[in-house]
């Protein structure tokens, strides 16, 4: 199917999305409460939802709320995690907006009549955009009651959340199942971390300037790092953690769409097409990953969480060593690490250059051991680029030293200007634009790639809560070292 051209329509000089009727499913669960809702008062603050528009929430009857529980669900959830506060008459005007009805796999019926009032008080025909903030387990479920109650028009669009399968078949049997209902134009497989800005200006820093393309391939750049450590441990979630582990949580579906923003050739335009075709022929050129370059630990005292077994080979951490077999990065290492409970929480990319062919300068021994020639990109709201060099040091001797040049989002632009991941995202539904979304082809090849680890994963090593892994993680990126550490 020919690619969609994005509707977009200036209300007051501000590009805005046609008119919509937002379905939220799981509307009373956790991500609703922290994410969505905040950030859809946020859209709504900022002037930029649509001209006309309403949201209903949704959840199975049990669940169910009544308007007016609902409206206040959505005040405390904004109360608490929102960027603006619900007062005054901008949250009067969206509290308005907002309507609830309750939808089981075998009686949609309440939910079906609560989408009609809504397009009935908008007074046109807007979009509808379904929103699956739903357990994974549910997306086929949910997603066949929209067709079976008749909601799934043709020009509605469906967000799936992550993670889109657990292995390459149930990626594929989820594909299908959705594809019954929607077509591929219509689904937006959603990763907050491609809607981060400080993503999205990886391509701007690559892309726009005539200074780092040139020499962003194998012939300069000896590593690549993408770091995704938290300090935070499981929570309480081992329910969903048990079952899936920190490769299937973070590295499929966050640090390996990141890896692609930072591989792909340059896109002809930033189409969705385009820009979507370029991340998959990065996946097409990854070999499947070897499990002898993979490290799997587990922090101690994860054992004792309630709901976890006593001889669980849950990877709370994995650190992996991928390739990209193509011309530009042949030969370079892809250094991948995510996992709880760590040293330190970050969003990082370091991108490490090759030494001079001769050096004619005496360098001191911590020198060569410290974070010399790397780029550095801290992908963590509001973000950074940083590079580290030698310099000489003043004095009558030529010394060297390590210097640092910095550019910080927030001392550089207005911060206001900036929308969170899930907002951003939301947004650029509404518009029908994919570019930041994932493909089913996609989807499927990262699954396709993980096989070997899934299916033969190395047992799991122990390592101290608040440290950086086990000692095998030092040695799977050696000669070179981890920029965190």
């Amino acid at each position: 199917m020919a690619e969609k051209s994005p509707s977009r329509s200036e209300v007051a000089g501000v590009t805005r999305p046609p008119d919509h009727v937002i379905v939220l499913f799981g509307a009373t669960g956790d991500l609703a409460k922290r994410k969505l809702l905040p950030g859809l008062f946020h859209l709504a603050a900022s002037g930029l939802m649509p001209e006309h528009w309403r949201i209903v929430g949704t959840s199975p009857a049990q669940f169910a709320l009544s308007e007016e529980a609902f409206r206040q669900h959505a005040h405390d959830a904004v109360a608490e995690f929102g960027v603006k506060k619900p007062t005054g008459k901008l949250w009067e005007e969206f509290a308005s907006n907002l309507s609830f009805g309750a939808a089981d796999p075998d009686d949609p019926a309440p939910l079906v009549a609560a989408v009609v009032a809504a397009e009935q008080a908008i007074g046109r025909h807007p979009h509808r955009l379904f929103h699956l903030a739903v357990p994974p387990s549910a997306f086929e479920s949910v997603v066949a009651m929209v067709g079976r109650s008749g909601l799934a028009e043709k020009d509605a669009r469906v967000i799936i959340e992550k993670p889109f399968g657990t292995d390459l078949a149930s990626a594929q049997a989820l594909n299908a199942g959705v594809h019954q209902v929607f077509d591929e134009d219509q689904i937006f497989r959603i990763d907050h971390f491609l809607g981060k800005e400080s993503v999205d200006n990886i391509m701007a820093l690559r892309f726009a300037n005539g200074l780092f393309e040139p020499v962003w391939n194998r012939d300069h750049l000896a590593y690549v790092q993408i770091d995704v450590p938290e300090t935070l441990s499981i929570e309480g979630r081992a329910a969903f953690y048990e079952g899936t582990g920190a490769y299937r949580d973070m590295v499929v579906t966050h640090l390996m769409q990141v890896l692609s923003v930072v591989a792909m050739e340059p896109p002809t335009s930033l189409s969705a097409k385009s820009l979507r075709d370029e991340k998959g022929k990065v996946f097409e050129s990854m070999p499947p990953v070897d499990v002898r370059h993979v490290v799997r630990g587990q922090y101690e005292g994860y054992r004792d969480e309630p709901g976890v077994a006593k001889d669980s080979q849950t990877e709370t951490m994995v650190a992996l060593k991928v390739s990209v077999d193509n011309w530009r990065w042949a030969g370079v290492p892809f250094f991948l690490r995510s996992g709880k409970s760590m040293a330190e929480s970050h969003q990082m990319i370091a991108m490490g250059f090759r030494e001079p062919t001769l050096r004619m300068f005496d360098v001191d021994r911590h020198l060569t051991h410290s974070r010399v020639n790397e780029l550095v990109i801290d992908f963590s709201d509001p973000g950074s680029i940083s590079t580290t060099f030698l310099a000489k040091v003043p004095g009558p001797h030529m010394r060297l030293g390590t210097g640092t040049m910095t550019f910080k989002y927030e001392d550089s632009f207005c911060a206001a200007n900036q929308l969170e991941g899930y907002e951003r995202l939301i947004l650029e539904a509404m518009f029908g634009d994919q570019s930041l979304f994932t493909r089913a082809d996609g989807i499927e090849r990262v699954w396709e790639i993980s096989e070997p680890l899934l299916e033969d994963p190395p047992p799991v090593e122990p390592y101290a809560p608040g440290s950086w892994g086990p000692d095998s993680v030092a040695q799977l990126v050696a000669p070179y070292r981890w920029h965190l550490r």
